[in-house]
């Protein structure tokens, strides 16, 4: 599965750069998170309760960061497994861009493999549901980050 997007975000740059490296932030941001711990300074676990059609598992996976520019880019990867349900792992390139003091554009590009039973609900549904938990993160972190 692949998915490149943009999202504006109405907060500046370093505003954005904070919030997507902060565990804290990103918990909350991050549809079915249910726990989200920095272990080194570019890597980190996390629990995931995710539901695609009729398949509902729970993910334990690492990410790490990498190729950091701070406040500019970076690329994340990780890998998790649901059990039963499968594996998905991938990555994502991951760019800000500062349209104004207080809106920056975040263009994303992100490259993911799935395997085991959510890899037989096909890729409509996959995407669909890709598209929108994005859309869900996004609303999230633009409520989270927004100028008091």
């Amino acid at each position: 599965m692949q998915m490149i997007d943009s999202q504006r975000i109405p907060a500046s740059r370093e505003a954005v750069w904070t919030a997507l490296n902060d565990p804290l932030v990103l918990q909350r941001c991050i549809p079915g998170c249910q726990s989200l711990e920095k272990t080194t300074p570019t890597e980190l676990t996390a629990t995931i309760v995710i539901k695609i059609g009729p398949v509902r598992a729970t993910f334990g996976g690492k990410v790490t960061l990498s190729d950091l520019d701070p406040p500019n880019s970076y690329r994340i990867s990780g890998e998790g497994s649901g059990g039963v349900a499968g594996f998905a792992k991938g990555g994502a390139s991951v760019r800000l861009e500062q349209e104004a003091p207080e809106v920056t554009i975040l263009h994303y590009q992100v490259d993911a493999q799935i395997g085991g039973k959510l890899a037989q609900l096909g890729s409509r549904l996959i995407d669909a549901t890709s598209r929108k938990l994005a859309a869900a993160f996004f609303e999230n972190l633009a409520t989270v980050i927004a100028p008091a």
